[in-house]
């Protein structure tokens, strides 16, 4: 996984970006009947019950905007919210509060719609040893605030890009040769340019978990599309030589029933590629 301070600097990156895209060469509907001497206060109101994510980042964005902007916060990332809440207040340059309203809004809607569908798979799990996983089926661009959001409804981030962990897929392993070869050629990379990343092999039948398992080095096994009862099997048949994942089309309904064949993780891309936006409003307080 990525360090704390790469994170860090993904997130920054975002924000920078989003600025610029949003902005431009200045937000003209503000500067044009907003004096620059103006001051405002707004609400971040709840208007869809879920979990809240994007507190801190907000905070991030407003600082990014105008160092000066207050925020006082009443509502911590993930935490359940519901319609009527004020999550926090937002003081300072009424221009700058609202040259940030759009990019808060579109970040903290996203990343609270994630949270709350990793809260919901979490909920399902709990009485088991399984933990659900992220995906690289992330929003080209932002995937650091969706992985941040993933987090913070109680899920667990895979690899956050295809530099930091190995993951020998289907067509590595086709193109590769099969997989024996392509574990082989792998682990000869890693020691040839001194890598210490760990390997992630993906099975397709029962077949290839047992030619997985010849190979020594494997961190974990991914199960893809298999049933409950190949899920039970291959389990069974991994034992405790490597960690487990199961992946490929599982639901809520059927999540629970995957963790009862025995697996570590269940991965879901549907956690980023499947939700709607979180209803939010950002509202200007009149004193």
């Amino acid at each position: 996984m990525i360090s704390k301070k790469q994170f860090e600097k993904e997130i920054d990156i975002i924000i920078k970006n989003a600025i610029r895209e949003d902005v431009g060469d200045g937000d003209f509907s503000s500067l044009a009947c907003i004096p620059a001497t103006a001051k405002g206060k707004a609400k971040l109101l709840v208007k869809e019950a879920g979990i809240i994510a994007g507190v801190q980042l907000a905070v991030k964005i407003f600082k990014s905007i105008d160092k000066d902007l207050k925020v006082e916060i009443f509502i911590e990332d993930g935490e359940q919210v519901a319609v009527g809440d004020i999550v926090f207040y937002v003081a300072g340059s009424s221009q700058s509060i609202l040259k940030a309203e759009r990019l808060v809004l579109n970040a903290m809607q996203r990343m609270s719609a994630i949270a709350t569908k990793t809260k919901q798979f979490a909920k399902i799990l709990q009485g088991t040893t399984t933990k659900i996983l992220d995906t690289r089926k992330t929003t080209p661009g932002i995937r650091a605030l969706e992985k941040w959001a993933v987090k913070i409804g109680g899920g667990e981030n895979h690899r956050f890009a295809l530099y930091d962990m190995i993951m020998l897929k289907d067509n590595h392993i086709d193109f590769a040769g099969g997989i024996t070869s392509a574990i082989t050629k792998t682990k000869k990379y890693l020691t040839k340019n001194n890598l210490d990343l760990k390997i992630i092999v993906e099975a397709r039948n029962l077949k290839e978990i047992k030619e997985i398992l010849n190979n020594d080095g494997v961190y974990r096994i991914l199960i893809d599309n298999f049933n409950f009862e190949d899920t039970k099997k291959a389990v069974k048949l991994i034992g405790n030589k490597c960690l487990t994942e199961s992946s490929g089309g599982i639901t809520l309904k059927t999540a629970k029933e995957y963790a009862n064949c025995g697996v570590d993780f269940i991965s879901s891309g549907a956690l980023t590629h499947s939700v709607y936006n979180m209803d939010l409003s950002l509202k200007a307080v009149h004193e």
